[in-house]
C-alpha cells in the first residue's frame, strides 16, 4: 500500500489548466503559417517585454524569435532563414531593451558552468555592456548572412523598459 503524499501542483500544471480553459473557447483562426506583415521580430526573452502590445501586432502578423538578449546567433539565423525562404518574410526588426540581464554577465559564465558540470557549453553567452553596439552587431550579422536573401529592411531598436518607447539604432554610428 502506497503512503506517498499527493503531488503539489506545479506552475506547469497551472499552465496546462489554463490551456484547457483556452481550448474550451478556442476557434480555429483559419490562417496559414505565413506572417501577414511579412516581418520577423527578433527580441529578448525578457518576460517584461510584451512585444505584441508594444508593436501593435495581432496574431498572425509576424514571426517572433526570442532568446536571451535578443542577439543574433546561429540559431537565430536558422530561424530567419526558414522564415524568409519558406514562409515569405521580407523585413527583420531587432529589439534589445534597457536593463537586460546579459549586461550583467560575462563569458566567465561559461567557465563557471564548465567547472560546475564538467562540460563547456557549445554556445557563447553573448554578453554585452553597450546595448546600442550589440544591436549594431546583430544588424550586421543579419545583413551579412549568406543564407538570408532579404536584408534590405533590417532595422534595430532598443526598447526602453520605463517608457515603453522604441529608440532606433543607426547601424553606422
Amino acid at each position: 500500500m502506497s503512503t506517498s503524499a499527493p503531488r503539489t501542483a506545479t506552475v506547469t500544471d497551472r499552465l496546462v489548466e489554463a490551456n484547457r480553459a483556452y481550448a474550451a473557447r478556442f476557434t480555429d483562426p483559419g490562417m496559414g503559417a505565413r506572417p501577414v506583415l511579412r516581418v520577423a521580430v527578433v527580441a529578448c526573452m525578457d518576460a517584461r517585454l510584451d512585444l505584441h502590445a508594444a508593436l501593435g501586432l495581432e496574431l498572425g502578423d509576424c514571426h517572433t524569435i526570442r532568446n536571451a538578449g535578443g542577439v543574433v546567433t546561429d540559431d537565430t539565423i536558422r530561424s530567419l532563414t526558414i522564415s524568409q525562404r519558406a514562409l515569405g518574410t521580407r523585413s527583420v526588426a531587432l529589439i534589445h531593451h534597457t536593463g537586460c540581464g546579459l549586461q550583467t554577465l560575462t563569458e566567465d559564465f561559461r567557465h563557471e558552468l564548465e567547472l560546475e558540470v564538467g562540460q563547456r557549453p557549445a554556445w557563447a553567452v553573448e554578453a554585452f555592456r553597450d546595448v546600442d553596439q550589440d544591436v549594431r552587431q546583430s544588424m550586421q550579422r543579419v545583413r551579412t548572412s549568406p543564407f538570408l536573401p532579404h536584408t534590405d529592411d533590417v532595422r534595430g531598436f532598443v526598447f526602453d523598459g520605463t517608457t515603453g518607447l522604441l529608440r532606433e539604432i543607426d547601424p553606422n554610428s
